[in-house]
C-alpha cells in the first residue's frame, strides 16, 4: 500500500518531462521555422472536375459562357492556357490522371475495359501515396478506373457522401469530387425536347466550330452546354463556400480542370483540340503562395497534362512520386514558372471508346499538332451507339449523305490521311492539314521523328490487337513492354511504311506479308489498308492470309481486300466471328463489318451470326446490324 505514492510521484515527474519535451520540439520548430506556424502545416488539396468539358465553352478561355466562380478561381491563382487530357475520353482519362502513367504503356487505354491493367509491382496511385503520409483522401465519387486496384487504399472514403469533413482534427486532405451536369448524357435529348424547351443562352448567338454544319439543331445542342457550364460553375462555387466556411481557404490549393473534351461532335472521343484540351486553373492559397513560383492571377503557357497532376500534389506536399511515374510536376519546391513556361510538348492516345475502334496518337508541339492515324482508313464518324444518341451527331451523318456539307464539315465522315499536321495558333479547330504542304515539310519531318521516337520510348502496347494485349500484357504492361521492345519496334516500323511513296513501301511491305510471326502480318495488312487502292499490287499476297490461323491476322486481310474493293469481305469475316471465342476478337471484328457495310455497301446478315461470346460492348454492334438501337427522338416502349 505504502508503493502508491511514490508511483504516483514518478508517474507525475514522467508526465511533466514528457510536457516539457514537447514544449521544447514545438520552440525548436518556431526557431527552424522563423516563427511562422503555418510553415509547419502541409497544404490541403481539392480537385474539382468537369466532365466532358474542353476550352472552347469558357469565356476565361475566349470562347463561350461566362463562369464568375471559375473566373474567381483564376483571379486568386494560376490559368493554365495549355492543360491536356492524355485521352479524350473518361476512363482512360481518369486512370491517367490516377497513376501519372500513360495509358499505353500500362495497359489501359481501351474505354470501356474489358480487362483490368495490373499496375507494376510496388506502383501506387499517387492518392494512395497521399494516404499513406498521413493525408485523409476523399472522392465524390467518380472513379471509373481501368486498372486492378483497392479502394481503401486509394480513399478514406469514395461515395457522395465523401467529404474533408469527416477526417480528424487538423488532418490534411485530398478532396476530388466530380460534376456530371455537363456530362454527354445532358444532351441527349430527344426531339420534343429540341421543339419545346428554351435554352438560357441564345442559339443564334453561339459561335459554331467550323466543321459542325449550321443548323438550328447544331445552334440548340451548343446553347444547352453552354447553359450546363453555368450550371458546374455554380455548384463549384458552393464547395468554395463551404472551403471559405470552414476556414480552410487559404490553406488549400484547388485545381479546377475538364476530365476531357467536350461533348458536341468531334469532341470527346477524338484526338483533336476539341477532345484534349481542358481548362486548368490552380487557385494558389494565401498561406502556401511561397511554394509557387507564380503570382496570383496569372496565366502560363507551359504545357501540362494528367500525367504531371500526381507529381505536382505530391511536390507540394512534400513527397516524392515513383521512379517509373511518366510526368512531372510543374508546380512547388525546385519548379520555376521560367521552367514551366519552358514546357511545349504533350503526347496523347486515343483506342477503342465503347464499340468503336481507332488508333490514333497526337503529338502537341508549340502551335503545331501532330496526329498520326494508324487506322486511318476508319472515318471519325463511324458508328458508336451511344454517340448517336445526340441529334446532332444523327443530323450531321443525313447531311453527309445527302451531299449537303461544305468541305470542311465533310472531313468527319471521310478516310483520314495516315498523318495530320495543324498550326492551331492560325487555325484552333484543326481542319487545315499542311501535312502535304510543302511550306511545312520540316516541321512535319521533325515532329514524325519526335513521334516515331516517342512510341518507341512508351513501348505502344496498342502495336498488339486488344485480344492478344488482354491475354498477354496486362500481369504488368510495363514490364511486358520492356521485354517485348524490339518486336514492338518492327511492329513500328511496318505501320511506318504508311508514311512512305508506295513504290518506296511496296517491296518492305510485300516482305512483312511473307513473315512468319502473326503480329507482323496483322500489322502488314493494317498498312495496306492505311495506304489505300495504291497497295492494291499486294492483293495476291493478302488473299493468302484470309485462311491463316490467326483470327486477328484472317481479320485484317479481309478488311484491306474489302476497303478497296478487290474482293466480297464479309464471308471471312462472318467465319472469324463464328469462331471467336473473346470479346475482344469480336469487336475488333465488328468494327471492320460495320465500316465495311456503311462505308463501302457490303452487306451484312446479321442472322447468319452463332457466336459464342454475346456479352459485354459486342451487344451494342450486334443491335446496330441488327437495326435495333433507340433512336434519341424514338419514345421509349411502354412497360
Amino acid at each position: 500500500m505504502e508503493l502508491a505514492p511514490a508511483v504516483d510521484c514518478l508517474f507525475n515527474r514522467a508526465r511533466s518531462m514528457h510536457k516539457l519535451i514537447l514544449s521544447l520540439c514545438a520552440f525548436l520548430v518556431l526557431l527552424l521555422t522563423g516563427g511562422n506556424a503555418v510553415a509547419a502545416k502541409r497544404p490541403n488539396f481539392v480537385f474539382l472536375v468537369s466532365e466532358d468539358n474542353s476550352i472552347h465553352y469558357l469565356k476565361l478561355y475566349g470562347y463561350g459562357t461566362s463562369t464568375p466562380n471559375i473566373e474567381a478561381l483564376a483571379k486568386d491563382g494560376l490559368t493554365f492556357n495549355h492543360a491536356f487530357s492524355n485521352s479524350p475520353v473518361c476512363s482512360v482519362a481518369r486512370s491517367t490522371l490516377a497513376t501519372s502513367l500513360l495509358a499505353p504503356r500500362a495497359g489501359f487505354q481501351y474505354h470501356r475495359k474489358s480487362a483490368m491493367a495490373n499496375l507494376p509491382k510496388g506502383y501506387l496511385p499517387w492518392s494512395a501515396m497521399l494516404r499513406k503520409a498521413g493525408y485523409y483522401t476523399a472522392n465524390n465519387s467518380k472513379t471509373d478506373y481501368n486498372f486492378v486496384h483497392n479502394m481503401k487504399e486509394l480513399w478514406n472514403e469514395s461515395s457522395r457522401r465523401a467529404s474533408w469533413r469527416n477526417r480528424a482534427d487538423g488532418q490534411p486532405f485530398f478532396y476530388m469530387q466530380s460534376i456530371g451536369q455537363s456530362h454527354e448524357s445532358s444532351l441527349h435529348f430527344s426531339r420534343q425536347v429540341f421543339e419545346n424547351e428554351k435554352t438560357k443562352h441564345d442559339p443564334a448567338k453561339v459561335k459554331l466550330a467550323p466543321y459542325h454544319p449550321d443548323t438550328p439543331i447544331f445552334r440548340y445542342t451548343h446553347a444547352r452546354y453552354l447553359d450546363r457550364i453555368q450550371i458546374i460553375d455554380g455548384l463549384l462555387g458552393n464547395v468554395v463556400k463551404q472551403l471559405t466556411a470552414d476556414g480552410l481557404l487559404e490553406d488549400t490549393f484547388i485545381f479546377y480542370f475538364g476530365d476531357h473534351g467536350g461533348v458536341l461532335p468531334r469532341g470527346k472521343g477524338y484526338a483533336y483540340e476539341s477532345g484534349l484540351h481542358v481548362p486548368l486553373v490552380v487557385r494558389i492559397p494565401k498561406n502556401f503562395a511561397h511554394l509557387v513560383d507564380h503570382k496570383r492571377g496569372a496565366r502560363t503557357d507551359g504545357f501540362v497534362s494528367f500525367i504531371d497532376f500526381g507529381p505536382t500534389v505530391l511536390n507540394l506536399a512534400g513527397l516524392k512520386p515513383h521512379k517509373l511515374t511518366d510526368g512531372r510536376a510543374f508546380l512547388g519546391q525546385s519548379v520555376s514558372a521560367k521552367d514551366l513556361a519552358a514546357r511545349d510538348e504533350v503526347f496523347c492516345y486515343a483506342d477503342r471508346f465503347d464499340e468503336k475502334y481507332d488508333l490514333v496518337r497526337t503529338l502537341r508541339k508549340g502551335k503545331y499538332t501532330y496526329i498520326r492515324n494508324l487506322h486511318g482508313f476508319y472515318p471519325d464518324a463511324l458508328q458508336n451507339n451511344y454517340r448517336y444518341k445526340m441529334l446532332a451527331y444523327t443530323e450531321w451523318r443525313e447531311l453527309a449523305k445527302a451531299g449537303k456539307l461544305n468541305a470542311a464539315q465533310i472531313q468527319f465522315h471521310q478516310r483520314r490521311p495516315a498523318e495530320q499536321l495543324f498550326d492551331v495558333e492560325a487555325d484552333p479547330h484543326e481542319v487545315s492539314n499542311l501535312a502535304e504542304d510543302p511550306k511545312y515539310a520540316k516541321v512535319l519531318a521533325d515532329l514524325r521523328t519526335r513521334m516515331q521516337k516517342k512510341l518507341r520510348e512508351v513501348n505502344d502496347l496498342s502495336f498488339y490487337p486488344e485480344s492478344f494485349m488482354v491475354q498477354n500484357a496486362l500481369k504488368d504492361g510495363v514490364a511486358f513492354g520492356d521485354s517485348n521492345h524490339k518486336e514492338i519496334d518492327r511492329l513500328a516500323d511496318i505501320a511506318d511504311l504508311a508514311l512512305l511513296p508506295f513504290e518506296q513501301a511496296h517491296k518492305p511491305l510485300a516482305a512483312a506479308l511473307k513473315a512468319t510471326q502473326p503480329m507482323e502480318l496483322y500489322w502488314a495488312c493494317a498498312t495496306a489498308s492505311v495506304i489505300g487502292e495504291e497497295a492494291s499490287p499486294l492483293v495476291p499476297l493478302v488473299k493468302k492470309l484470309l485462311n491463316h490461323e490467326n483470327l486477328m491476322v484472317r481479320m485484317r486481310a479481309a478488311e484491306f481486300l474489302g476497303s478497296i474493293k478487290a474482293a466480297d469481305p464479309m464471308p471471312a469475316l462472318l467465319s472469324v466471328l463464328n469462331s471467336a471465342k473473346t470479346e475482344q476478337e469480336l469487336m475488333l471484328t465488328f468494327n471492320a463489318v460495320v465500316y465495311l457495310r456503311d462505308y463501302k455497301g457490303y452487306q451484312f446478315d446479321p442472322a447468319k451470326l452463332a457466336l459464342k461470346f454475346k456479352g459485354g460492348e459486342v451487344v451494342r454492334r450486334t443491335s446496330y446490324l441488327e437495326g435495333s438501337p433507340r433512336r434519341p427522338d424514338r419514345k421509349k416502349p411502354k412497360k
